[in-house]
């Protein structure tokens, strides 16, 4: 019997897009519970692992210190545990010895905080006198009246009180005293759990400590990876600055309870020491650990003093210290910014607070900027790091262009500044600004950019450019990012990265004589609306190479213009183009006018889009009549710096990078 099936193809074809985000979102929801459920139900046992693992990132540059002193591997990572352990000991004691000093103190507190708790009622009570007075007599008259009808009913109560029944005689119920196993048991069963957690803290510390190579190499088998050496040096380097993070952090936070501790001890607040060290711990609490270490003390300043002199300097330790630290101290060990965005930190510590409890609050910013590091080297939990990290969410490309469109040039120039510490000023405008601008040229053939907005993005590509005139275009050095805690984001990471133009000029006076005028090279921007911002980096970045340039409009080299054009003192023209669509004839027109003009200079071409059918065919090429095309600024740069250098030596030019009427120069 022939199958009458209707085919699959078309139904299937039509059904299953409609039906599979539908399907993946539901997925995500459900891993999403799951995930979140397990965190909860088996916080017991995640709790001391994670506390062990970032234990294992404090203790890791200890035990590496310990073993330059040529001792094994194992007794090293043993030694610095002991010494942990000893240190959370000694705290564990002085906390104890503290609190039970603190608690036998605290009935003599009592006066002073009733007598200023009366001293206040009577000032309130003083300044609402006379507002309330009326009201004061009538209640106290009320209340006598009734005082007068309860002692008139008292005589007629007596002989019912006597017609009762005997007073009911006192039971006073007596426990019998513990069995020594009994007193034992009460004293070591609260401690049991806190004990085993310590030591499953501590044994974890140790084979992480022991196996550190291992579990990295098994995390990038788990993710994959399609270039190993990569990503074991991101690992390795993620691994690395995270030890120093929580390092540094742990010190910054002990010297903050070694502060507040001392200065409470001056001040007079009893138990200075416990207060340092609970505002030690506060302080891994982000925004308000500091300021909620802080009410106690200056709450039992205010208990201890019969004045307001205690608590006033009490508060005031806590107002000036923590803005130091947070401000000036931490920006100067850490970088500007430790890789996680305000709200991710704020939103992290309640997450982690409801999951886990307190412990959770002090462990949410670790356990956060652990996500947003395996976000930045792990690419598929890249979605990490957007969610929970400081860097724009957009590639710096696209972020380039949404910047300067909405007409924002300072978050452009923070961008750009940030993006400066592992690139060169000629990296960022070949790789980031140019090609935002040719995202933007592209957007204005089609007739998507408003005359409002080009000129919001010519105003924003200006203002970056001067806000840019102090960098250096040089190759920063390891030192620029080594105190960020975190490196790049990875769209940051993949965008391409070169090295700065490396060709010292001549000193003035020994080069040619056409190219010792106040400006030799001149710029000139193509057709395009924003041809003209891309000569205004060339010849910002030739000036930052001691070779001096101008910018010429295109309406100074045009029919009606060139005539009058005074070439006087030009030695080199370079000709720049974002986006040149259609025939290059304009262009080659434009490059005659020149030529006419300017017979002896040489003439440059570039910044056409890479793959341009131009660029591949020599014949276009020579038709043109240009001497140098190149495709990047650097290679402008270097072109012009070798054009000097060859015509102070009477030596014909050789480009590198760039084509040489027609031919690539090797």
């Amino acid at each position: 019997m022939p199958d009458t099936t209707p085919p699959l193809g078309p139904r299937w074809a039509q059904v299953v897009p409609a039906e599979t985000p539908s399907l993946r979102g539901l997925t995500t929801l459900a891993v999403t519970v799951v995930i979140v459920a397990a965190l909860y139900f088996g916080r017991e046992v995640l709790v001391p692992i994670t506390l062990a693992i970032l234990l294992s990132f404090v203790l890791a540059p200890l035990a590496d210190l310990i073993r330059r002193t040529r001792i094994g591997r194992a007794p090293a990572v043993i030694l610095s545990v002991l010494i942990a352990l000893g240190v959370i000991a000694a705290l564990g004691g002085i906390i104890g010895m503290q609190v039970v000093e603190l608690a036998d103190d605290i009935p003599r507190y009592q006066t002073t905080i009733r007598q200023k708790a009366d001293a206040i009622r009577g000032f309130a009570t003083r300044r609402l006198s006379d507002l309330i007075g009326n009201v004061g007599r009538e209640v106290q008259r009320a209340t006598k009246n009734d005082d007068q009808h309860d002692a008139q009913a008292a005589p007629g109560a007596a002989p019912a009180m006597q017609d009762q029944g005997p007073a009911p005689l006192p039971v006073e119920v007596r426990q019998p005293a513990p069995s020594p196993i009994e007193f034992a048991e009460r004293i070591i069963s609260p401690a049991l759990n806190p004990i085993a957690t310590a030591a499953i803290i501590f044994i974890v510390a140790i084979f992480i400590l022991l196996q550190q190579e291992d579990l990295r190499d098994r995390l990038i088998r788990l993710f994959g990876s399609r270039d190993l050496h990569s990503t074991t040096v991101a690992m390795d380097d993620a691994a690395r600055r995270l030890s120093r993070y929580f390092l540094t952090q742990l010190g910054i936070n002990a010297s903050f309870g070694v502060i507040i501790g001392v200065g409470l001890f001056f001040i007079g607040i009893p138990s200075p020491l416990l207060w340092g060290v609970l505002a030690a711990l506060l302080r891994f609490v982000p925004y308000i650990g500091a300021l909620m270490a802080g009410v106690i003390p200056v709450a039992l300043g205010a208990s201890v003093d019969p004045g307001w002199s205690m608590m006033i300097w009490a508060a005031a330790l806590f107002l000036v210290t923590e803005p130091i630290m947070g401000q000036i101290v931490e920006p100067m060990l850490y970088g500007r910014s430790t890789g996680l965005s305000p709200v991710s930190v704020v939103v992290s510590a309640i997450f982690w607070a409801w999951i886990w409890g307190p412990i959770g609050l002090i462990l949410a910013t670790p356990l956060t900027l652990c996500l947003v590091v395996l976000g930045r080297h792990v690419e598929r939990l890249e979605f990490l790091d957007v969610i929970l990290g400081d860097r724009p969410a957009l590639t710096p490309v696209e972020n380039f262009y949404q910047r300067v469109l909405a007409g924002d040039p300072d978050e452009a120039l923070e961008q750009a500044e940030l993006l400066l510490k592992e690139r060169s000023l000629s990296s960022y405008y070949d790789e980031v600004a140019l090609k935002g601008l040719q995202l933007a040229a592209i957007d204005v053939l089609r007739g998507v950019v408003t005359p409002l907005q080009l000129d919001c993005i010519r105003d924003a590509v200006n203002d970056l450019t001067e806000g840019l005139d102090d960098h250096p275009d040089t190759d920063p050095g390891s030192s620029e990012t080594e105190k960020d805690v975190v490196s790049a984001s990875g769209a940051e990471q993949r965008l391409p990265k070169q090295s700065a133009p490396n060709l010292p000029l001549p000193p003035e006076d020994e080069r040619a004589p056409e190219w010792r005028s106040s400006a030799p090279v001149m710029c000139i921007g193509g057709r395009g609306p924003l041809d003209e911002a891309a000569a205004g980096m060339l010849a910002q970045l030739l000036q930052k190479h001691a070779l001096n340039a101008r910018v010429v409009t295109r309406d100074a080299v045009s029919r009606a213009g060139i005539a009058s054009f005074d070439p006087q003192g030009v030695a080199m023209v370079c000709i720049l183009y974002l986006e040149i669509a259609g025939a290059p004839s304009q262009l080659r027109y434009l490059v005659r006018r020149i030529r006419w003009r300017l017979p002896q200079a040489p003439i440059l071409v570039g910044l056409w889009p890479p793959g341009d059918h131009i660029l591949g065919d020599p014949d276009r090429q020579r038709s043109i009549g240009a001497d140098h095309c190149v495709t990047s600024l650097r290679d402008a740069v270097t072109v012009c710096l070798r054009t000097v250098q060859s015509a102070s030596d009477a030596v014909p030019p050789v480009t590198a990078g760039a084509v040489v009427l027609g031919q690539t120069a090797r």
